[in-house]
């Protein structure tokens, strides 16, 4: 017998953080680099991406693909020679997209001391069927004091996503109703 109330019909039992939670790791080498001799941002991001994108697929249970990138913040240089850590986790839920948190982290290599962050992000992934269509996804059960405090944060990011494009939209169609932008 369970203390939980019976689910409706059809409804997708929840998920914890820890259910999906990932962490991928990478050398960077010298095809990594920029024109500065640093790791280039877009090999961090796709790292990023993918790590993200292993989470959602996880904690949806099959497809999904990547809506946007809400934030993605370089703290530290990665150089040649770091093992880079790239730690995701599903923050929040909606009913077919999930917000999915990433902490950057790199150590030399050859060293024994800790690694440090150097980026962060946050992304929205949408859940795909098969003919690429928007299908539900488990609702995500935060289990930790910290896990409830980014779950929170995720949804004030998401209420200013969706006023961001709100106001957008608004704009564009008052421009064009004054004939400024045809």
């Amino acid at each position: 017998m369970t203390d939980q109330a019976p689910r409706p019909e059809g409804e997708i039992p929840g998920k914890s953080t820890a259910a999906s939670r990932t962490t991928l790791s990478h050398i960077m080498t010298g095809n990594d680099t920029n024109l500065l001799g640093t790791v280039h941002g877009g090999v961090i991001m796709k790292l990023v991406d993918d790590a993200a994108g292993a989470v959602a697929g996880r904690h949806s249970g099959g497809p999904a693909v990547t809506a946007s990138m809400d934030e993605m913040v370089f703290l530290e240089p990665v150089r040649v020679g770091d093992l880079v850590h790239v730690r995701a986790q599903v923050n929040w839920t909606g009913r077919s997209s999930m917000e999915v948190g990433v902490r950057v982290m790199a150590e030399r290599w050859n060293e024994s001391t800790p690694a440090q962050q150097v980026g962060s992000a946050y992304l929205v992934f949408a859940a795909v069927d098969g003919d690429g269509k928007p299908r539900a996804v488990p609702p995500v059960i935060p289990e930790t004091e910290r896990d409830k405090r980014r779950y929170q944060e995720a949804q004030i990011r998401r209420t200013h996503r969706l006023a961001r494009r709100r106001a957008i939209k608004e704009l564009r169609e008052r421009r064009v109703a004054d004939g400024i932008d045809v």
